[in-house]
């Protein structure tokens, strides 16, 4: 008989409503910057690993 009256309350609740949606929003930017941090730390990878081949070609190793 509790549990259904705290969850009635609960859910009749509105206070966190807007919380929960910047936790949403915030959680989304996190996602666009790690894909976006992925996609520029592969172009560095590559970048750095393209400069090290070059170099061990001059030196003649």
């Amino acid at each position: 008989m509790l549990f259904k009256v705290l969850l009635r309350n609960l859910l009749r609740d509105v206070r966190g409503t807007s919380a929960v949606e910047y936790a949403l929003i915030c959680g989304m930017v996190i996602l666009i910057m790690i894909v976006a941090l992925q996609g520029v730390a592969d172009v560095t990878t590559d970048m750095w690993t393209d400069v090290s081949d070059k170099t061990q070609a001059a030196i003649g190793e």
